[in-house]
């Protein structure tokens, strides 16, 4: 039976990682789905100090090594958004954006969110002064006034790395006291640049193309406090109120309790046999990395039972794919085991390679890589880039272009017809963004990945011109989701066209657009300007 699994695992986050590992090394077959970026919420956390048998790392790097032993057990990786659920009957599917994946078992891991205060002006100055991801958004602050929103571990640990951007930061905390562990505490409150406000609530934001203000009420004495910016100036306000569990696929699935977290037993079951839940989507007293991985596990346990069991009902045992299968089932790390590379690398790693190799292997036709360069050593870094990727594959080569575009330097994507496929990249698409510009060019090469088939008719429609601009940080997990999207959309319609700008090396595209956070989606020049994270539907409904 073609992509059956005996798991699979929504979420890519630390108790999602655990089970993958678990089931793998037991000899079952697992993927892990994630929308976003592996390694979940813990990714965007500088510094881990309290994970058991580690003295100090990071959230990425703890993750990433999750990820490398599952990988080296056989566990398979798929970037993808879970649309829906078919849970009735032995056979379960797990239907995504690209693609359906039956199963025997389902892992709940799909963690939290960040939850909005609901202050006035929060919805209104989102991305353009209001924040929640101090990595993604810090540096949009070098120099001005800042204020957290928050008393837990989050709004501590966030605001000390926000001192290294802000010229102030201001704690405005709900209760007289901090609520995480006394040393995380402490190194905000000793700390020469950050003043903490207890008893306190944000009434207000203000201001008017940014932000430029801030008012807030001492909830003892009912004082009212104002900061404006000075002329010409604005401040940022960053959110860290906790989270609330990414539980809306699972509405009418499985029991959800009045917040909305999963109801299980003691062993991680929900209601409906076969499907498993963990870590920060459970009811839990303790929501931490520690907890989380011992809930993957115990949860991959139980499921391995049940998948035996399956095995002897149904007479069906998934099997492993062989290594050059393993992009059909979108494998972006290359799957275990594979070790061919598409030739050496100074640039790119080995899951990297392995990645590529899954890319060029399926592409359907040649891309010719358009790069318009400056003076500027970006340039070069943007050439260096895309000359290194087309010496991996017959499938790409390089052309330097004579004419400049509103932005160099900038890769544009071209088919071997000489047309224009509508992708293009402002900057060099590392960090977070390698993934989604090797899928832009996979979407570019041809039927791409795949799509349902009511999006593709929607899509299809659009006989209007649509310039998306997609502004990013390098450093931001939220903002490939978008880019992929976009990219998708283009690459099936010539009336569109999506060009990613890493606002790094643009500083007056951000101040055009006043942007204050990323992702960023410009329409037909600043017609339509969105914030956030989006899928394909959300876009088309934007449009």
């Amino acid at each position: 039976m073609k992509n059956m699994y005996d798991v699979v695992v929504i979420g890519g986050g630390p108790a999602g990682l655990t089970a993958a590992l678990y089931l793998a090394r037991a000899r079952y077959r697992v993927v892990v789905v994630e929308k976003e970026k592996f390694g979940g919420q813990i990714t965007i956390t500088h510094e881990v100090v309290n994970y058991p048998g580690v003295a100090k790392t990071s959230g990425e790097a703890l993750t990433a090594t999750m990820r490398e032993q599952a990988e080296s057990f056989g566990a398979e990786f798929l970037l993808a958004e879970v649309e829906s659920l078919v849970t009735e009957g032995d056979v379960k599917v797990v239907k995504t954006n690209r693609g359906e994946l039956k199963t025997f078992g389902i892992l709940l891991a799909t963690g939290a969110h960040p939850r909005m205060v609901g202050f006035k002006g929060e919805e209104e100055f989102r991305g353009r002064g209001v924040a929640y991801c101090a990595t993604c958004d810090g540096e949009f602050f070098t120099g001005k006034e800042v204020f957290v929103v928050g008393g837990g571990f989050a709004a501590a640990e966030e605001a000390v790395f926000l001192t290294k951007y802000a010229k102030h930061v201001n704690i405005l905390i709900r209760k007289d006291d901090f609520s995480c562990a006394a040393a995380t505490a402490e190194a905000a409150k000793n700390h020469e640049k950050i003043t903490v406000i207890p008893n306190t609530t944000v009434e207000e934001v203000f201001g008017d193309s940014a932000l430029r203000g801030i008012r807030y009420k001492n909830r003892n004495t009912g004082e009212m406090t104002e900061y404006k910016a000075e002329a010409g100036d604005n401040i940022g306000v960053f959110v860290f109120a906790g989270y609330a569990p990414a539980t809306g696929l699972l509405k009418d699935i499985v029991e959800l309790d009045d917040a909305g977290y999963v109801v299980t037993d003691r062993v991680q079951k929900t209601n409906i046999d076969g499907i498993y839940a963990a870590g920060d989507v459970c009811i839990k007293p303790l929501r931490q990395v520690v907890t989380a991985v011992g809930d993957g596990a115990l949860a991959a346990t139980e499921l391995e039972k049940y998948a035996a069991k399956m095995h002897k009902k149904t007479g069906i045992i998934p099997q492993q794919p062989q290594p050059e299968k393993t992009a059909e089932t979108g494998n972006v790390s290359g799957g275990a085991g594979d070790n061919s590379t598409a030739g050496n690398s100074a640039l790119f790693d080995d899951a990297m390679l392995a990645q590529l190799n899954a890319v060029f292997s399926r592409m359907e036709s040649p891309l010719v890589l358009k790069l318009h360069l400056d003076h500027r050593t970006v340039s070069e870094e943007l050439r260096g880039y895309m000359e290194e990727l087309a010496k991996l594959t017959d499938k790409l080569s390089v052309e330097l272009a004579e004419e400049s575009t509103e932005a160099d330097p900038c890769v544009e994507v071209y088919r071997q017809d000489g047309s224009y496929s509508g992708l293009a990249f402002h900057g060099v698409p590392g960090g977070h963004e390698f993934t989604s510009f090797v899928l832009g060019l996979y979407n570019a090469a041809g039927t791409g990945q795949k799509i349902d088939d009511d999006v593709a008719a929607s899509l299809k429609a659009i006989d209007r011109r649509v310039d998306m601009k997609v502004l990013v940080s390098l450093s931001c997990t939220m903002c490939p989701d978008l880019v992929i999207a976009a990219q998708k959309m283009a690459s099936q319609n010539e009336n569109i066209t999506a060009e990613v700008y890493d606002l790094n090396h643009f500083p007056e595209i951000k101040e055009k657009y006043q942007v204050m956070s990323v992702p960023c989606l410009v329409i037909n020049d600043g017609e339509k300007v969105f914030f956030g994270k989006k899928n394909i539907r959300q876009l088309l409904e934007l449009i």
